[in-house]
């Protein structure tokens, strides 16, 4: 497994505690979860400085994630969006909003693969839906400016 990859599935993991049990925006990137041996066996050093970023930067741009994310909702409330692939939606909305230097079909195809890795049978179709109508916004947004 990639270590972006990686470092997305812990980021989705850490948005997924923080989302649910309510802990502190400082303190939502916390690996004491994982056990000392999952830490060496997954390498974890350098994909924790990308895990971080991800998390600190979704959590610091909610509320902007929250709105493009509730924007681009058909016939769907944001209240009955399941956790796991609301973690999913905020990390990869944040990436495609703020990390324009990551390609938009690389962060909805990761999105896709941990939606279907860990949410429901008809989770990744939800998130492609809503990050395909989240990165059109914003290809057409920046298209405008230039």
């Amino acid at each position: 497994m990639a270590s972006r990859r990686k470092g997305r599935i812990l980021a989705f993991q850490a948005l997924y505690s923080w989302e649910t049990s309510g802990v502190a925006a400082g303190e939502a990137f916390d690996l004491s979860w994982l056990e000392q041996d999952a830490r060496e066996d997954l390498g974890i050093g350098g994909i924790a400085d990308f895990s971080r970023l991800l998390v600190t930067g979704t959590i610091e741009n909610i509320k902007a994630v929250d709105t493009m994310i509730r924007s681009h909702l058909k016939k769907w409330d944001f209240s009955r969006i399941k956790q796991v692939d609301l973690a999913v939606l905020r990390m990869s909305t944040y990436t495609l909003m703020y990390q324009t230097d990551m390609h938009p079909s690389i962060v909805i195809h990761e999105a896709i693969g941990i939606s279907k890795e860990f949410g429901t049978d008809e989770s990744h179709r939800f998130v492609n839906g809503v990050l395909d109508s989240i990165r059109k916004t914003l290809q057409n947004a920046s298209a405008s400016k230039d």
